[in-house]
């Protein structure tokens, strides 16, 4: 006999428990054509120090889900934003404000956020389905960082460190 498959507890609840887990905050960047895409993300993990791996969470509902599940998109940028760029995080979550206000830069014709602590190129590895999300994993094929300090994300506000 089995026992039935359990729910899980309700997405309110689960949201509130993980908010509880302070992040960093990035904002993923890709092509589309001409076109610098982004979206503001707190699920980043590193992966693998050999191979250099991270991972990237997307919700299959995000405009960077569509984009990044074409076959013709190869690669993906990864920017861990500074303690000074909140308005970027509002900005690529959906409270747009000017898009001149948006430091990009291009690598190798990578769109990436200046001023933020650390940029990371990836070439798409793999893609998981995992629930209402995308895994990507991505091979880190160039990085570059600061010292400044990250902007943090905890319980469903923005934080310093200190």
């Amino acid at each position: 006999m089995t026992s039935p498959v359990s729910e899980g507890i309700p997405p309110y609840e689960f949201r509130q428990t993980l908010g509880r887990f302070a992040s960093g905050v990035t904002v993923i960047t890709a092509t589309d054509g001409e076109a610098r895409r982004g979206m503001t993300a707190n699920a980043f993990v590193s992966v693998s120090l050999t191979p250099p791996l991270i991972l990237v969470s997307v919700d299959h509902r995000a405009q960077m889900h569509a984009l990044l599940s074409r076959e013709d998109v190869t690669r993906f940028g990864v920017s861990i934003l500074s303690s000074t760029q909140r308005y970027l995080s509002e900005h690529f979550a959906g409270k747009p404000g000017p898009e001149e206000a948006v430091p990009w830069f291009l690598h190798e014709g990578l769109p990436l956020i200046g001023g933020s602590v650390a940029q990371l190129v990836c070439r798409k590895q793999e893609a998981i389905e995992a629930g209402d999300h995308t895994l990507y994993l991505g091979f880190v094929e160039y990085a570059r960082y600061t010292d400044d300090d990250p902007l943090l994300y905890f319980r469903g506000q923005y934080h310093e460190l200190g």
